[in-house]
């Protein structure tokens, strides 16, 4: 058995602090910014945006409206909506990166490396053969060809069609 290691978001998971205001209640709730906020798509009870710390180019997640830590804690149609932006997500994301494969997934509670445990939410991230290299795994540094505006872009005007 191979393990993958991810020692860069250690820091990111174990952070302590004061509360801060939730980022995915304020994107549902800013309609105003949503290229700062990330935001590609709006749908009813969902919305989809980019990881602002993305593992590959294309990181996105598909994020409920209504601020809950589990799949128990929203309605039906919010995770019937859900699933729909995922695989939608998928289909733009195969067209625009040409994927070998791609991870589709949640983290519920921080022990499961939630990064944000009291907002569910499902990441989507188009993954390629031989796409983790040393800069990673030993530099703790992601080499992404893409900038955030380019990809925001491409989404957007993918999920605007």
């Amino acid at each position: 058995m191979d393990y993958l290691w991810t020692p860069w978001r250690y820091q990111y998971v174990t952070k302590t602090g004061e509360a801060q205001e939730c980022i995915f209640c304020a994107a549902a709730s800013d309609t105003v910014h949503d290229r700062e906020r990330l935001v590609v798509h709006r749908a009813a009870r969902n919305l989809v945006m980019l990881n602002r710390y993305p593992y590959t180019s294309g990181h996105v997640m598909v994020v409920p409206y209504e601020h809950a830590p589990s799949l128990e804690a929203v309605a039906d149609e919010t995770l019937v909506e859900l699933i729909g932006l995922a695989r939608l997500a998928e289909k733009h994301l195969r067209a625009l990166y040409r994927p070998d494969g791609l991870n589709l997934g949640f983290n519920i509670g921080r022990s499961a490396g939630a990064g944000i445990a009291e907002h569910i939410h499902m990441h989507a991230l188009p993954r390629w053969t031989g796409d983790t290299s040393f800069m990673t795994a030993v530099g703790e540094t992601r080499v992404l060809p893409e900038d955030l505006g380019t990809t925001w872009t491409k989404l957007w005007r993918a999920f605007a069609e």
